[in-house]
């Protein structure tokens, strides 16, 4: 199965998504959807190999620009490439350079001979309605990704087409990185795009139905999503400082995949019953 003479090679590169944030913390560690991705390959692939050069706060011209190369010198089997959101939500956003930046990577990684695994973008509006003016981009960005991707022959997962990846609960309180249940879904879905072995679509499958928020409820649920997240976020931005800044890759080196850990069951909330 390996392309390359030893064990099969697994790398990661991307931004916080990829480095796993919202599923651990930094006492603990990140574990994330390309650790859980890693450790169902190996359930198929013992001697697998696994490094993650993903590191968060990083535009896709950063990821090019550090991860590129000491990707390829990993001679990786797999790779997955998933950036781009931190571009979107920059005031200068600009979707053909960001493709390009991606696109460089997809040339690169499959001209090496590597299989390359990259996603589109889910909808943000939903998962964040104050954020619901970014839909048009996201809607840009995704069209070229999946035309880039065809192009050069690189595996799809279309996170956008699939209503459960807006649901609430794939995402963690700051509706920028998926929750422990998100991160479970996005790494099945993946397993399930490379077509490994015991993997379905039930990832796609929605929850159950939430219950009832009023809107006055909805309003205050939003205005602390703001005061909380967004603000610090945006001044973040203004004082040109980044989440990545003095940052490193969690896993720089190809290293052996332990035994997969139980993934998390779902514990949808679902509507109250009504009283008898």
């Amino acid at each position: 199965m390996s392309a390359t003479t030893g064990p099969y090679r697994y790398v990661a590169v991307g931004d916080s998504q990829t480095e796993g944030l919202g599923d651990g913390d930094e006492t603990a560690g990140w574990r994330g959807w390309a650790d859980r991705l890693a450790e169902t390959i190996a359930a198929h692939e013992p001697g697998l190999r696994y490094a993650n050069l993903a590191v968060r706060g990083r535009l896709a011209g950063q990821v090019r620009a550090e991860q590129l190369a000491p990707a390829l010198a990993l001679r990786p089997d797999l790779v997955s490439v998933v950036a781009g959101m931190n571009d979107l939500m920059r005031p200068g956003f600009d979707a053909a350079e960001t493709v390009a930046e991606l696109d460089a990577m997809f040339a690169a990684f499959t001209a090496s001979g590597a299989r390359v695994l990259t996603f589109t973008f889910p909808d943000i509006g939903r998962i964040a309605p104050p954020a619901r003016a970014l839909r048009p981009r996201v809607l840009d960005l995704n069209a070229r990704i999946r035309a880039t991707a065809e192009h050069r022959g690189v595996v799809v997962v279309d996170f956008f087409r699939h209503e459960v990846t807006s649901d609430p609960r794939m995402w963690s309180a700051d509706r920028l990185h998926a929750s422990p249940l998100g991160h479970a879904g996005i790494a099945a879905a993946a397993a399930e795009a490379l077509a490994l072995p015991g993997s379905d679509g039930g990832w796609a499958e929605p929850l159950p139905p939430l219950p009832a928020t009023g809107a006055g409820r909805r309003a205050a649920q939003e205005a602390a999503w703001i005061g909380t997240f967004l603000g610090p976020w945006l001044m973040r931005r203004l004082r040109g400082r980044s989440s990545g800044d003095g940052r490193v890759a969690k896993r720089p080196d190809l290293r052996p995949v332990e035994a997969p850990r139980p993934v998390e069951a779902p514990r949808p909330v679902e509507a109250p019953r009504p009283a008898h």
